[in-house]
């Protein structure tokens, strides 16, 4: 018992996202859900807080703190407090334990470069002995359930923060993919500008986000369409603070276009499907993972646009994170849906 209590170390798995990061420890399971955001104090060039505690801080900061999110379409904006991010939620996440440095897989973008995964991959090691990379789409099929290792097509969209996914997985690679940088973020941005074009009222990312949760949605519902919530922000005729009420009707119309691109990069690839892996799609159907698939009715758009029935994976959120803790816990049999390190792979 004492030695399972404190292992040499604890390998873990990080769904690095560009809105959360979720943290799966093995032997314990998810042990960390929070906001991919750190508070900075300027003058000392220290984190003064990370995760939930910083978000509250966004916007709302002085001259001397600034609150930040180091992921920005899924990659890495700011090296130094993704640096700080990951090695504070490691220590969080594995209670200060281990004598020896963890194994870490991070979940990262199917489109981003090799220049952006090397910064994550270097970012890992700041508190880790050995950093893998997995493709969130594969990772996220993993975790949602679907048969990535059989010879069978599966299709998966990941829609996240940052960056949506389009994959056809097949033996345990991916056939195709695509990588587009719109998501929940670009849902939000639409809301902002349409309240700001329309009713001249300039809000924060956190409030267009509540309305996003609220009252968004993605496929017409008369019931739906007619609910209605009160927005404050500053309105930009008079300078002063203004509550409004808006329909979620006009939130779906405000968010199309961004919702378009995303079911655009879904028939894309489809189009470039082999016939073998088709059939198999049209038969199992579009599975939806990530934050973007809990916008109400995303499924039935998708559906509409393709004829092919979507389903919704039953935690969308969680499907990547529990994904890499499914390859580290069955680490012999899924070890090849990792991205080797280039300097491994030369030297081979």
């Amino acid at each position: 018992m004492f030695f399972r209590r404190f292992q040499f170390s604890r390998d873990i798995g990080i769904d690095l996202g560009t809105a959360n990061t979720l943290m799966y420890v093995s032997g314990k399971g998810i042990v960390l859900q929070e906001p991919s955001v750190v508070a900075l104090d300027l003058e000392r060039g220290v984190p003064l807080a990370v995760g939930d505690e910083a978000k509250l801080m966004l916007g709302r900061t002085p001259g001397n703190i600034r609150a930040v999110r180091p992921l920005r379409d899924g990659v890495i904006a700011d090296f130094d407090a993704a640096e700080q991010m990951i090695k504070t939620f490691i220590q969080k996440g594995n209670e200060g334990r281990g004598i020896v440095a963890p194994r870490l897989v991070i979940g990262i973008p199917s489109g981003v470069t090799g220049v952006e995964r090397r910064a994550v991959r270097e970012a890992g090691l700041a508190g880790a002995r050995e950093v893998h990379l997995i493709d969130e789409p594969v990772a996220a099929a993993i975790g949602a359930g679907l048969p990535v290792t059989e010879p069978v097509g599966t299709m998966i969209v990941d829609i996240g923060g940052g960056t949506t996914e389009v994959a056809v997985l097949s033996l345990g690679g991916t056939v195709l993919s695509e990588s587009v940088r719109v998501a929940g973020d670009e849902l939000s941005d639409s809301i902002g500008v349409y309240l700001k074009k329309v009713h001249n009222l300039v809000v924060g990312e956190r409030t267009a986000e509540d309305i996003k949760i609220r009252i968004g949605s993605a496929f017409p519902d008369d019931e739906h369409d007619e609910t209605s919530m009160d927005v404050r922000g500053l309105h930009l005729l008079s300078g002063l603070p203004r509550t409004i009420n808006v329909r979620a009707g006009d939130i779906r119309e405000a968010m199309a276009e961004p919702l378009n691109v995303i079911v655009e990069a879904v028939k894309r690839t489809l189009e470039r499907t082999p016939p073998e892996l088709a059939a198999d799609i049209v038969d199992r159907g579009i599975m939806l993972a990530g934050g973007g698939a809990m916008v109400r009715g995303i499924s039935d758009l998708i559906s509409h646009e393709t004829g092919i029935l979507t389903h919704v994976a039953e935690d969308p959120l969680l499907c990547v994170v529990m994904g890499c803790g499914m390859v580290l816990e069955d680490y012999k049999r899924l070890e090849r849906v990792l991205d080797t390190p280039d300097f491994v792979r030369q030297a081979a």
